[in-house]
């Protein structure tokens, strides 16, 4: 293991039900480092959230290990590995209608006793979260009356909160709009650049090549590609997992400034 390697996975197999198992996941290595942003995309049923879930300790392996910083996440307990890792999901409904500075706060949960109550140091640490993400100004509000794009956001700032290591992200712009879903890609991007790593599902490419430092590519719960966002997203790949009739070109989108995008084609 590298120096910098924070999560490793090697020979990952995991699946569903115990009498009569289904394995989903085949066997599949890979490692991610600090301060990396990691897109996993494939196709729907490929194994893409069984990994997530295997990843954060929720679905046991059936062989293979995962490490965090060299240490067997199966030997850990819930509260430690809650330490390494924090989830934002696609969209969060609370069951009443929390403040946003309550909503962020609950990120403190893994530091705290069920009895005792938020510190000085627990509230300093997610107002700084809130300020890091610019929405100071909504902490007051209801987290039922924001726009999407500010739910989520906040949910990010309550997953900061959480001080983990590893940021998963299933999906998390599924459910926003264009705009909305730069705003948190792009907040995300920033934060992985922050000693922190990323590992992001999506089935969009155009995010894996806005955000991604390394993309990971699933089929049929194996990885049959890792490595760069211009080594994994081109055009035979796209046909290859989605089995769609697109192209991956090169766009100036203004002098001297060269991106990469998906079109499809009829």
């Amino acid at each position: 293991m590298s120096g910098n390697s924070l999560l490793e996975v090697e020979g990952l197999k995991c699946g569903y039900g115990r009498k009569n198992h289904v394995e989903i996941v085949h066997g599949i290595s890979f490692s991610v480092q600090i301060d990396e942003f990691v897109c996993i995309i494939g196709a729907n049923g490929c194994g893409k959230t069984t990994t997530l879930k295997a990843l954060m300790g929720l679905l046991p392996a059936s062989a293979g290990e995962i490490t965090v910083f060299g240490r067997n996440i199966a030997h850990m307990t819930e509260k430690e590995r809650a330490k390494h890792y924090a989830y934002i999901p696609q969209a969060h409904t609370p069951p009443f209608p929390f403040v946003v500075s309550d909503v962020v706060i609950m990120g403190r949960t893994p530091y705290i006793n069920r009895l005792a109550r938020t510190t000085e140091h627990d509230r300093l640490v997610a107002y700084r979260a809130l300020e890091l993400l610019g929405i100071c100004d909504i902490a007051d509000k209801p987290y039922t009356k924001l726009s999407g794009g500010q739910q989520q956001l906040v949910l990010i700032a309550r997953a900061l909160t959480q001080q983990s290591d590893i940021l998963i992200m299933d999906e998390p712009t599924a459910s926003l709009d264009f705009g909305n879903q730069q705003l948190v890609l792009s907040r995300m991007r920033m934060l992985s650049k922050m000693g922190k790593a990323v590992v992001m599902v999506t089935h969009d490419p155009d995010h894996a090549l806005f955000c991604a430092d390394r993309v990971i590519v699933m089929d049929e719960g194996r990885v049959i590609k890792d490595g760069t966002s211009d080594d994994c997203i081109t055009t035979e790949m796209l046909h290859h997992i989605y089995h769609t009739n697109a192209r991956v070109v090169d766009v100036e989108v203004e002098p001297g400034r060269v991106e990469r995008v998906c079109v499809p084609l009829l």
